[in-house]
């Protein structure tokens, strides 16, 4: 696979994020301050512009200055954790000018490494990452299995999606919805959502 296929990926989910703006929006306006569906449309967005020329080939080199686009764009503490894992997946894909499966699951689980780090959460917080990872943990068994990265795509994304439903029985460890206390766990995380869409667009794309 090209690593032009990246900049299709970044398309897809820069599409879905302005599709779910409206979406997101509301389920921030409920557990945060509301800015998340602008964060992202506008984030995922920049990411895409800064590299939709096709101008660098390495894969790498490609989603780093995607992440850093976005972390310009969008300064704010969810923006600065979505441009991180790119960050994050650009080094850990420098040099490489074509890809393997294994490398395109290497970035979803560089994606969930990045953010967990900087935003020192873990599973079960009721964050992004209670979407992101089920599907980092399905594709990397479908990958064992030798299933087709289409296959893989799809049941990543069906993974993504219970994920972020299991969130309704968590308890919100991190920002202004860990304040409600126990009253948090009844509602959907919106970063988990965020998860959701991105692998919805990785599975679009193929």
């Amino acid at each position: 696979m090209e690593t032009s296929y990246l900049i299709k990926l970044l398309k897809e989910i820069s599409d879905i994020m302005a599709e779910n703006k409206d979406k997101l929006i509301e389920m921030d306006g409920i557990v945060g301050d509301g800015d998340l569906g602008l964060t992202m449309s506008d984030g995922f967005k920049a990411a895409y512009d800064a590299v939709s020329d096709g101008a660098i080939a390495d894969a790498g080199k490609l989603l780093f200055a995607a992440g850093k686009a976005m972390a310009n764009k969008v300064p704010s503490t969810m923006g600065s954790l979505m441009a991180t894992g790119l960050k994050q997946a650009g080094k850990d894909l420098k040099g490489k000018e074509t890809l393997e499966d294994a490398d395109v699951v290497q970035i979803f689980a560089s994606y969930e490494a990045g953010v967990a780090k900087l935003g020192e959460a873990k599973v079960g917080d009721k964050t992004f990452l209670d979407g992101l990872h089920p599907a980092v943990e399905s594709l990397q068994a479908s990958l064992a299995a030798g299933e087709s990265l289409a296959d893989m795509a799809g049941k990543a994304a069906d993974a993504a999606e219970e994920g972020f439903k299991a969130t309704t029985t968590m308890l919100a460890v991190h920002g202004r919805a860990a304040t409600r206390g126990e009253a948090s766990r009844s509602l959907e995380d919106p970063g988990a959502k965020v998860a959701s869409l991105i692998m919805q667009a990785f599975a679009k794309s193929l």
